[in-house]
Formats: structure tokens, sequence, C-alpha cells
């Protein structure tokens, strides 16, 4: 099965962390980053979808506090 997760943040060190993160837990880019203004706060916020080959099913615990991005 083919887990998918989006990661939203700043554009700032945390996201970036994040997403190092991820790549170095197995999960893999998908498609490029995103980037929007939220001209109400004055920040600009970054997405990037990552996916990883998991065995099994999708199931209601994996997502949530239960599906991090380090434990799968």
């Amino acid at each position: 099965m083919r887990l998918y997760r989006l990661l939203t943040g700043g554009n700032d060190t945390p996201f970036c962390k994040r997403v190092s993160e991820a790549l170095n837990n197995g999960w893999e880019l998908s498609g490029g980053p995103t980037l929007t203004y939220d001209s109400s706060r004055n920040y600009v916020v970054c997405g990037q979808a990552v996916v990883k080959d998991v065995t099994g099913q999708w199931t209601d615990e994996m997502k949530g506090e239960g599906f991090k991005l380090s434990e799968q």
C-alpha cells in the first residue's frame, strides 16, 4: 500500500526539517512543492506531498497523531 501525506507549514526551518525527516525515514517526494501567501497573516505557506510504500491496508489508526512520519 502507498501512504500519502501532505506536509504544510511556513517557509521556515521547521518546515524544511519535517520534509528532511520524512525523506530520511523512507518517504519520497510526490510532485513539486507548493507555495501560497496568506495576506491576512502576512505569511507564506508551503506544502509538499510525500509518499511511502508499506505493507498492509489503511486503518483509522493511521490518521491523526497515530500517523506520524517516523513511525510508518
